[in-house]
């Protein structure tokens, strides 16, 4: 109970990084978020949980090495 609340509270700091251009310090909230959540999905031995999670995390992960490439 008390990982799944602190990844939701982490998650939702990561939401209000972006909304005030706090970057990158809302992808390494996001990234903890995803990682807590995945842990919950695990435990509870819930694919759907553990799926959405990995998904967000590879999404996340090709975005992030995009544009670590386009930098200047």
């Amino acid at each position: 109970m008390i990982l799944k609340w602190g990844a939701s509270i982490v998650q939702i700091l990561g939401y209000s990084a972006t909304a005030f251009g706090m970057t990158p310090l809302n992808i390494y909230l996001f990234l903890v978020g995803l990682i807590g959540w995945f842990a919950v999905g695990v435990i509870w031995r819930d694919k759907a949980i553990m799926l959405i999670h990995v998904v967000a995390l590879v999404a996340m992960g090709a975005g992030l090495l995009s544009s670590a490439g386009s930098a200047p």
